[in-house]
């Protein structure tokens, strides 16, 4: 199997309560992205050997034993933080691994520009506008010249008239 690194509580991390005292005995939950279904992490890059799901925190308010999270690549995670006695801090969704992204197949859009519409719709939305590039005519788009909120594409300047226009995304 191969696993990434996770971007949370990947290596070393530490969790403080909202007072700012180190999380002893802390609970990180792992999910599957958007459910509570739980989803397996795994102590080392050789991802043999399961977490408990919740993975407690020792006093210091880390992960116990290797001081890592390494996911499975190709799954998104959702990360929920609780106290050791279950009251929820924060939660995070559609986690993947660091450098993940490569084994996700990519989603292209394509359009034609009309030269007044700013806004395009993607058949399905896109992980985070960090996960989109955008080409017209081929010449890739900074991230100031477009948003993405859930599947709408919103430029800043319509696209010219007869251009194409290409998303790629996951």
């Amino acid at each position: 199997m191969t696993v990434s690194l996770s971007p949370i509580a990947g290596a070393g991390w530490q969790f403080f309560d909202n007072s700012g005292v180190p999380l002893t005995g802390g609970k990180l939950y792992t999910y599957a992205a958007g459910t509570t279904t739980p989803a397996a992490t795994f102590t080392s890059s050789s991802g043999n050997t399961n977490h408990t799901n919740p993975i407690i925190l020792d006093s210091a308010g880390r992960i116990s034993g290797s001081s890592e999270v390494w996911l499975t690549n190709g799954l998104s995670y959702k990360f929920v933080l609780k106290t050791s006695v279950d009251v929820q801090l924060w939660s995070a969704d559609n986690i993947f691994g660091i450098n993940d992204f490569n084994s996700l197949t990519p989603i292209v859009y394509n359009a034609t520009g009309t030269g007044s519409n700013v806004t395009f719709n993607l058949a399905t939305a896109p992980i985070s506008e960090n996960t989109t590039q955008v080409y017209i005519n081929g010449v890739y788009q900074q991230k100031n010249t477009y948003s993405v909120a859930g599947v709408v594409v919103t430029f800043s300047q319509a696209p010219p008239f007869n251009s194409t226009i290409e998303v790629n995304y996951v």
